[in-house]
């Protein structure tokens, strides 16, 4: 999808705050470092529309960007890093719960891993409990560009066995300074669409 349009229409924390058109949804979830504003940036060609930190944890809201005016990404606060309370984070995650559960605009999850590492526990909960209420996953590793290309396959098998992939699930390769895999992550989304 070539992305024309993009804007930032609400930074969310409650329901009643979601866009209520009937747009489909594509929610972004991963680790506080594992780059999903550079992923959101490059998937929709702009520089700085998400913003990116050098401290993990700055998304605290559920943030819905309108893309092309047909669809919305949805950053949601990335998980692990972020030094804030054990409230504050309880709180995140029975935001995120509630909006990966109730929305019924939802049609996948991009679940963001590091390549350069196994799969953290947070990341398996979070592909656990997205295939429990069977939502479609998406698993795209991103940071491609920093493993050499010869030792992507065992990178993979890692985050496939870490994860517990079934047969026939994928890991798509990603890197936000090369733009690598982007087309391949795009058309897998758009099917899910």
């Amino acid at each position: 999808m070539k992305v024309n349009t993009a804007e930032l229409i609400i930074s969310a924390v409650k329901k009643e705050q979601y866009p209520n058109d009937m747009k489909p949804e594509i929610a972004l979830a991963g680790r506080s470092n594992v780059g999903k504003s550079s992923f959101i940036n490059k998937m929709i060609n702009r520089k700085a529309l998400a913003r990116t930190s050098s401290k993990p944890g700055k998304t605290q809201t559920l943030n819905f960007y309108l893309l092309n005016e047909v669809m919305y990404f949805v950053d949601v606060p990335g998980y692990g890093f972020a030094k804030v309370s054990k409230k504050e984070r309880d709180a995140w995650g029975r935001m995120i719960e509630t909006y990966l559960k109730e929305s019924k605009k939802l049609k996948a999850v991009v679940l963001l891993v590091d390549l350069r590492h196994a799969p953290t526990k947070d990341d398996q909960l979070m592909f656990d409990w997205l295939k429990h209420f069977e939502i479609p996953v998406i698993v795209v590793a991103t940071k491609a560009d920093k493993i050499p290309k010869g030792k992507h396959q065992q990178h993979i098998k890692q985050i496939r066995e870490t994860l517990q992939m079934e047969k026939g699930e994928s890991v798509h390769l990603f890197s936000a300074e090369t733009s690598f895999g982007k087309e391949k992550v795009w058309s897998t989304i758009e099917s899910l669409l």
